[in-house]
């Protein structure tokens, strides 16, 4: 069993190469119910799962084709008229070159007098994402990996979506739809992207991004235990999924998926709008907003967003009124909005440096991060169960006002961020003036409320 194709050794329709491992094999396959022909690399099970195909924009359709090491020494597979459909297409080939399938699922054209790499499958992804594989831009070659879905399960063309690291600002995981996002991670906190929930159970530490803070950045993941084998499929319908192998069964099962719920979905309250798969109706605008097509809102359309109730002072020539200035509202365990921007403020004055700043709509401190900040429209916001972000949105003077009668379990989860410590302090001094007063008229207080059920400390984030 070879894993190599050389000059003397190509491999015909009928004939593979397996790793060294027998982990993978590259050969020649028909996907679904399609009658054409790839040439892809698979896993080597008795499932049919190709994770890279060569050929996919422009197919056998007989199996007339071969793979082969070219004159010029790129890897090429000919169709029955010895004609070229697909290459390497290496700008600066090497006469006398070789190509091994590793046990990574990489296919690698190495040079074989300076076994340097001229090639590798690894930088042309098709919809599937690998161990060691990377995915990311390269700011010295211009180069981007993507991961393109295919048009179908039988048709491995590219599709529509598309999936990648995005490089501005902070680093996120992008799924798009053509040009559109489509699904975004959140930001990258050194250990996890903080808009996946539970990542930090599911994903056991195997993820790595790289920032060499010159503009190359690539995602990459490991596991442990080599044995383990599972990957990640950009589908047709525009869902990553995560597959494990299971042995037993002899099949996949899926253990994670980008689109677990309707909230998922990039944007889908619109600007100032918050979505929650709990909810019924889903889609909520943060508070202070009001939706900006009320008739579209009530009909279930949530795309137009929502607006300001209040305008705000700062930035709006309206009088200074003393003890009136715009504050903040505390919005806790939320997916903080795209297009976040990072300051090197330290926590304590992350809140004050967005205050001074007419422009900056809200701010989140996260471990691993640090300060972010937004201006302009918030935009895919999403309440979790657990985990996430507090993220601090500007509002209007009244509209804090509005908090003040709020009840507990409202005012816990969005609670404004500027007067809260101020009323904790007023409480403890009237509780203080009434337990002064018992003491001396012998007053029985036993009816007052628990303080506690009022003004709980909100805990603290603990470090994933």
């Amino acid at each position: 069993m070879i894993d190599t194709i050389t000059s003397t050794q190509p491999i015909k329709d009928a004939e593979t190469i397996v790793s060294i491992g027998k982990i993978f094999k590259l050969g020649f396959f028909r996907p679904g119910n399609s009658t054409n022909r790839y040439v892809g690399i698979l896993y080597d099970i008795p499932v049919v799962t190709a994770v890279w195909v060569a050929n996919r924009e422009q197919p056998l359709n007989d199996s007339s084709g071969i793979v082969m090491i070219s004159e010029d020494g790129n890897l090429v597979i000919l169709n029955g008229e010895k004609e070229i459909i697909w290459s390497s297409n290496v700008s600066n080939p090497v006469a006398n070159s070789s190509a091994q399938l590793l046990d990574t699922g990489n296919l690698v054209l190495r040079d074989n007098f300076s076994g340097r790499t001229v090639w590798e499958s690894f930088q042309d992804p098709s919809d599937s994402f690998l161990q060691r594989m990377r995915i990311g831009y390269d700011a010295k070659t211009g180069e981007r990996n993507l991961l393109t879905s295919w048009k179908s399960p039988s048709n491995p063309s590219s599709g529509t979506f598309s999936a990648g690291v995005d490089t501005l600002n902070i680093p996120q995981f992008f799924l798009r739809n053509g040009s559109h996002p489509y699904w975004r991670s959140g930001p990258w906190n050194g250990q996890i992207f903080i808009g996946i929930p539970r990542m930090y159970t599911f994903y056991l530490n195997g993820f790595n991004l790289v920032n060499d803070k010159e503009g190359s950045v690539y995602l990459a993941f490991t596991y442990a235990n080599e044995s383990t084998v599972v990957y990640y499929a950009l589908n047709s319908e525009g869902t990553i999924l995560e597959k494990y192998w299971v042995a037993g069964k002899e099949d996949w099962e899926v253990t994670w998926s980008t689109l677990e719920n309707e909230c998922d979905v990039y944007g889908k309250c619109g600007q100032f709008g918050s979505c929650n798969s709990l909810d019924s109706p889903v889609c909520t605008c943060l508070r202070g907003f009001e939706p900006k097509d009320k008739e579209e809102w009530s009909k279930g359309n949530w795309t137009s967003g929502c607006i300001r109730k209040t305008l705000l002072q700062c930035g709006n020539n309206t009088v200074n009124e003393e003890g009136k200035e715009d504050g903040f509202l505390k919005l806790e365990t939320k997916k903080v909005p795209d297009f976040a921007e990072w300051s090197p403020a330290l926590e304590d004055n992350c809140r004050s440096l967005c205050l001074s700043n007419c422009s900056c709509m809200a701010y989140s401190y996260y471990s691993g991060i640090g300060c972010m900040q937004w201006s302009g429209s918030l935009i895919d916001i999403q309440k979790f169960p657990q985990g996430g972000a507090d993220l601090y949105i500007r509002v209007a003077y009244s509209e804090l006002g509005n908090m003040l009668c709020l009840p507990y379990h409202l005012a816990v989860h969005d609670t404004y961020a500027s007067t809260y410590p101020l009323f904790h302090l007023l409480f403890v001094y009237l509780l203080r003036i009434i337990i002064f007063r018992t003491r001396f008229e012998s007053l029985h207080i036993d009816s007052l409320p628990n303080p506690s059920v009022y003004f709980l400390d909100t805990p603290k984030k603990k470090d994933l």
